[in-house]
């Protein structure tokens, strides 16, 4: 495998809370990898210390084999869920500051054309809208012409349009052979954009693999969903599928919609507005750490 960053039985715990109990795993070059995770499941204490933000208290992280030092630091970008950036400047002039930290730096040209910020560039940074802002901290994070790339939850408050539209930014950014670690409560995204997820809960990694591996391992059935009707027939003589209501919808798992179907025919149960979908991320998420609220 021809890992870029290794992270080796990774520990960190405040007093007696295991924050991060002893997780292990690669990041290849060139792909994005998903940390996904409840709150309070240890995702952004690694992501800190996976940054060179925090320090483990047990393992090691490993940036091309050696300890995470000045290199490291200088290759890496990281796009942080909340930044605040200089008032009273520009667009452009929040770009020229960036760049001058730096040795070495991407074009200025070169970010404002591939962040899509030409609208805007002489726009004072307090009045940018959601989207407008998160393609300006992309940029700065893109900077120093880093490697690996971290994003932190990126596209949190942001709406449809606006995050189809940074995702396609993020797609650009994987084929220029950068390395993308992502972290992210949105399953759809989760699924559009990384190569491999790990799903951490209680400090530990308990899932990892590609999106359609993780889903074919965990799920062989699919999702058949109808309005929830006035008058529940009785469901006990049934076979080959289990029930739940959810949100005014009735919803039966099935590994056979055509037998399923012809069953809920002869219980003279409406078809209308059936629907059919396919096991997605949402339900593997909930399946592996639960739908109780996590603050």
């Amino acid at each position: 495998m021809n890992a870029l960053l290794q992270v080796n039985q990774l520990t960190r715990h405040f007093g007696r809370i295991k924050a991060v109990n002893g997780i292990s795993f690669d990041v290849s070059r060139g792909i994005c990898l998903g940390l996904l995770g409840p709150n309070g499941a240890g995702k952004t204490t690694t992501v800190e210390m996976m940054e060179g933000i925090s320090r483990p208290d047990r393992g090691e992280i490993l940036y091309k084999g050696k300890p995470l030092g000045k290199d490291f630091r200088a290759q890496a970008g990281i796009m942080f869920q909340s930044t605040a950036l200089q008032e009273f400047i520009t667009v452009a002039e929040t770009l020229q500051l960036f760049s001058r930290l730096y040795a070495h730096v991407t074009p200025v040209n070169e970010l404002i054309r591939s962040c899509s910020l030409e609208e805007f560039l002489d726009r004072d940074t307090r009045k940018l809208s959601g989207g407008q802002r998160q393609r300006l901290l992309l940029a700065i994070a893109l900077i120093n012409d880093p490697e690996i790339i971290f994003l932190d939850e990126p596209t949190t408050g942001l709406d449809p349009q606006a995050r189809h539209n940074f995702w396609a930014l993020i797609r650009q950014i994987k084929s220029r052979n950068k390395t993308i670690i992502l972290t992210t409560h949105y399953m759809e995204e989760a699924y559009e954009l990384c190569d491999e997820i790990i799903i951490m809960d209680h400090g530990e990694i308990i899932a990892q693999g590609t999106p359609k591996s993780l889903l074919a391992r965990h799920f062989s059935d699919v999702i058949l969903q109808l309005p929830l009707p006035e008058n529940l027939p009785d469901f006990s003589a049934c076979h080959g599928f289990s029930v739940q209501y959810r949100d005014k919808m009735l919803e039966l798992f099935s590994a056979d919609v055509n037998s399923t179907v012809q069953q809920l025919l002869a219980l003279g149960l409406s078809l209308d507005g059936l629907r059919v979908r396919e096991r997605n991320l949402e339900d593997l998420f909930l399946e592996l750490t639960g739908k109780e609220m996590r603050l």
